[in-house]
């Protein structure tokens, strides 16, 4: 199987190395980025298949970065992390077209279930969002 390409958006880069070392572990190839405008431009420079993203970041907050990835790609699938009990940006990430969220700090095999949930489901969904993509 090959690697899945995952980003890791959090502002916590504390958080950030632990996560990818364990990912890594898990077959994910993993890049990070500490704020919303550097993951964008990284999403519009590379192929990405799932991003973890950070709901609570300074400038650029999670669900602002979640509607402009979807923008770029619709077919990348994200898994929203929050810090705070913040029901309404769950559901206000769940509109914009998470996959779904979990709560910091999380349990890591439940986000790696979470991941492959969402991996399945681009599987299953094919290319079809990406044809809808072709030519922007």
């Amino acid at each position: 199987m090959d690697k899945i390409s995952l980003l890791l958006v959090d502002d916590e880069v504390e958080f950030l190395a632990p996560m990818v070392k364990r990912l890594k572990r898990r077959n994910y190839h993993v890049q990070t980025s500490t704020s919303g405008p550097d993951a964008l431009d990284f999403i519009r420079k590379n192929p990405v298949e799932l991003v973890v993203l950070d709901v609570q970041m300074p400038g650029m907050d999670g669900i602002e970065t979640l509607a402009e990835i979807k923008r770029i790609d619709p077919s990348i699938g994200v898994v929203m992390l929050t810090g705070h009990a913040n029901i309404e940006a769950a559901i206000a990430g769940m509109e914009l077209g998470a996959f779904d969220y979990l709560m910091k700090p999380m349990n890591f095999d439940e986000l790696v279930y979470k991941l492959q949930d969402v991996y399945r489901e681009k599987q299953i969904l094919g290319g079809k969002n990406n044809s809808e993509n072709a030519g922007q």
